[in-house]
């Protein structure tokens, strides 16, 4: 049983006649070209196939089928240039996108549209890509979502408010065929959100009890066409406690404000100085070029660089508070907050104890002209007082040494080409304002939505 607010909220996130209208025309259109083609079966998948698409979401899913004699070059190569002529005829313009294989993203008629080429297999069992798979979550949601289909609307706009909508790396959230999945799964979106107020670190999910493999995700959904998958893969913890913490707050006292997603706070360049001195913390970041490849590939290589660059800053004394990073289409970022960015000119180097008497030996053997101080014992080990090799965090980030981390491989080939340290202010940038609001104003979802129901 829906409330009145959900009923109210679902006449403001249901497409309209027109607008459906005009997506499915569009989407009929393109089906009947890929299928004049002769070589390939035009297929619409996505949320425009299982109606379960939010009022302004202008993302379209047309999949071509091909036979699956096809070898993989083939499949590409036909693929593309089917998927080429037709972005030339229907749409105003187009490009060459890569996921594990390549595909056309076009603009038809202010939509945006996604061509992409799969094998037409008869059976999950022999899929040869993860997008042959596509087809089956379509069909295996449209013979079931029926009259659920309104508690999904709910559970995105819900989702979309929270942050946590998408399974993109940069959000590690929950993508919209997890959320059809959830909400079959506890039939609706009430009965969904009091099931996640009571969940624990990790969640096991099996709706047709087919699994065929464990998982430690901390969300586990297993693919109803795909004994072997978990759909929830890419939701992270933080992600999963955001959900949790939103469910039991809208179940205590639930509000408009649970679907209205918030505008990014976009601080200015003087806000954004305001806000560091009152921290009291030093910032600084890294920008360089991003690497010309999906996020689902340059993200996990940020976050594992800024890993290792936060590792090089605490070798060297530098505490870091926060770190966080950014991908956009030409330029990325790499975010630190320090609690410190200078040190004294004198570090202390630990030696080994005194009875381990070849390493200490080869200790004391060691050049010593740089010495301040030592090797002296203390709690029975030598020590030795030198200089440090960077008393300045932003020499450190603009050294060599930076090359030498564990960076993720695109991403050091970019940062081969260079790369820009910025120091406090100088750190903000228009073009990732509102990620630099984020990382300064950091909010859980559930606080957010109570400070903005008080300021109201």
């Amino acid at each position: 049983m829906r409330t009145s607010l959900e009923q109210q909220i679902l006449t403001q996130i249901r497409p309209e006649t027109e607008e459906r209208d005009h997506i499915h025309a569009i989407a009929r259109t393109l089906v009947a070209a890929v299928d004049r083609s002769g070589i390939a079966e035009g297929m619409v998948v996505g949320s425009v196939a299982r109606d379960t698409w939010l009022r302004g979401d202008r993302d379209l899913d047309i999949f071509m089928l091909f036979d699956p004699a096809l070898s993989r070059e083939d499949l590409e190569e036909k693929g593309l240039a089917l998927a080429r002529s037709i972005a030339s005829a229907c749409g105003k313009s187009y490009r060459e996108k890569y996921a594990e294989h390549p595909y056309i993203n076009a603009l038809v008629n202010e939509m945006d549209v996604d061509l992409v080429p799969c094998y037409r297999v008869s059976s999950p069992h022999e899929i040869q890509s993860a997008v042959d798979r596509t087809p089956f979550h379509t069909r295996y949601i449209s013979e079931r979502i029926g009259s659920l289909t309104d508690d999904v609307l709910l559970l995105k706009q819900f989702a979309k408010t929270g942050g946590f909508y998408g399974s993109d790396q940069m959000t590690e959230g929950f993508a919209g065929y997890l959320c059809e999945l959830l909400v079959y799964n506890y039939g609706g979106f009430s009965s969904l959100l009091e099931a996640a107020a009571t969940w624990k670190k990790h969640t096991f999910i099996d709706i047709e009890k087919i699994a065929e493999k464990e998982f430690a995700d901390p969300l586990v959904v297993i693919d109803p066409v795909d004994p072997r998958r978990n759909v929830a893969a890419s939701v992270s913890l933080t992600q999963k406690s955001a959900f949790i913490e939103m469910a039991r707050g809208y179940r205590e006292r639930s509000s408009p404000w649970f679907f209205m997603p918030v505008q990014e706070p976009n601080l200015s360049r003087p806000q954004f100085q305001d806000t560091l001195v009152a921290r009291g913390t030093f910032l600084y970041s890294i920008f360089l070029r991003t690497p010309p490849l999906i996020s689902d590939i340059v993200v996990p290589q940020l976050r594992k660089s800024m890993a290792a660059i936060q590792r090089l800053l605490e070798r060297n004394g530098f505490v870091v508070n926060r770190a966080d990073c950014c991908m956009q289409e030409e330029k990325s970022i790499i975010l630190f907050e320090l609690l410190v960015d200078r040190l004294p000119q004198l570090r202390c180097h630990f030696g080994p104890p005194v009875w381990e008497r070849e390493n200490a030996e080869r200790f004391l053997e060691k050049e010593r002209s740089l010495i301040f101080s030592g090797p002296f014992i203390d709690d029975g080990a030598y020590v030795v007082e030198i200089p440090r090799p960077h008393t300045h965090a932003a020499t450190l980030l603009s050294s060599p040494e930076l090359l030498e981390t564990a960076l993720g491989k695109h991403v050091k080939l970019s940062l081969l080409d260079g790369w820009t340290v910025r120091e406090g202010s100088d750190c903000w940038d228009k073009e990732f304002s509102s990620f630099l609001g984020r990382f300064l104003k950091n909010e859980s979802p559930l606080i957010q939505i109570r400070r903005r129901e008080s300021e109201k």
